[in-house]
């Protein structure tokens, strides 16, 4: 059993398969090969419009240098305070930004109510020689919390960012466990809500190492190339990337994978509310977040997650004092009997 990381399981036969293919003969380098001009066209069609797509080998790359490309050194990237970005990527939004400022919000199991948003807008001081300029709206799909925006909710803040002049940017390590999820089609989830630019993942989901930042307005890529290769993240090798993609995507791959690890997820929180051990928040993604009594959390740490420190619990929503909160994630690996073997040792005497 690990219940640690989605990032623990190995990658998905199929893009393993793909990758072996890729290394048959030879290819162009840095990008100008066959996979990933058929990977840039499969977004377009992914998403049912025009896109500018470029291909980062991690997460953190993908959402520092989208960051760094939609925001001047002196601007301001609001974020929830838990996000990735701002509490697991080493200040790298800031390095690559050239100082732009993270500011974190609170709220509510992961996520940024429009509320928040507007009331951090009216309320801060923004602007001028001394303080810095709001320009870019982050969320992360799913979040920190494991839980999805819907469309609707997207489009809420979308237009409060919008209307301020700032941009959306989606950080979707796992965009496919929030679509599998939801009743939406990419495009829907997207651009239709106001998303200007995403950082799709793809490691977390199957792939070896593989992600892509996407611009629904590809005029606003221009030089992104350059950037991408300044900052150490153009691959030479570029083919094995692409080739990882067009794997994941081929025959919505990537949304099977998502809905096995949602299943596992699920059937995880269902054993776990029948022992008595209901998640703190709904499971909608792939990630169960538990209180777990300290002598059955004993027991399990052997089975791999993570302690977990959070100021977004819902309201009178308090572990106890001999409890610790934990995160249990599951991924396309995992099986039933890896679940069901963890429940029953959750609910042994």
């Amino acid at each position: 059993m690990n219940f640690a990381s989605d990032n623990a399981a190995g990658i998905a036969p199929e893009i393993l398969a793909a990758i072996s293919r890729a290394n048959e003969g030879a290819a162009l380098a840095y990008g100008r090969d066959a996979w990933t001009r058929r990977v840039e066209a499969r977004f377009a069609e992914l998403f049912a419009h025009e896109v500018a797509v470029f291909l980062v080998p991690t997460g953190t790359a993908a959402n520092a240098l989208a960051l760094a490309h939609l925001t001047s050194p002196w601007g301001a990237v609001l974020c929830h305070a838990e996000a990735h970005i701002a509490t697991d990527e080493c200040g790298a939004p800031e390095f690559y930004g050239g100082g732009l400022k993270l500011v974190g919000l609170v709220g509510e199991g992961g996520k940024i109510a429009p509320e928040t948003f507007q009331r951090a807008l009216d309320a801060g001081q923004w602007g001028g020689p001394h303080h810095v300029s709001p320009t870019v709206l982050s969320l992360s799909q799913a979040t920190e919390a494991g839980t999805i925006y819907r469309p609707d909710e997207i489009r809420a803040l979308a237009e409060i960012a919008h209307a301020r002049g700032m941009s959306v940017h989606v950080d979707g390590a796992r965009i496919g466990n929030a679509l599998a999820r939801m009743n939406a089609s990419p495009a829907q989830a997207t651009w239709m809500a106001g998303v200007d630019v995403l950082s799709f993942g793809a490691t977390k989901g199957g792939a070896l190492a593989a992600e892509a930042v996407v611009f629904f307005d590809p005029a606003r890529g221009a030089n992104m190339p350059e950037r991408r290769k300044r900052g150490g993240h153009l691959l030479s090798k570029h083919r094995f990337l692409a080739a990882q993609i067009e794997a994941y995507l081929a025959g919505d791959l990537w949304l099977k994978l998502a809905r096995h690890a949602n299943a596992m997820a699920d059937r995880l929180a269902g054993g776990l509310a029948a022992a008595g051990l209901v998640p703190v928040w709904p499971v909608e993604a792939n990630e169960v977040f538990v209180a777990l009594p300290r002598n059955v959390d004993a027991r399990l740490r052997a089975a791999g997650y993570h302690p977990w420190e959070t100021d977004s619990l819902p309201n009178g929503v308090v572990p106890a004092d001999d409890a610790t909160l934990v995160r249990l994630v599951t991924s396309f690996a995992t099986s039933d009997e890896e679940v069901d073997r963890f429940v029953a040792l959750a609910r042994a005497p």
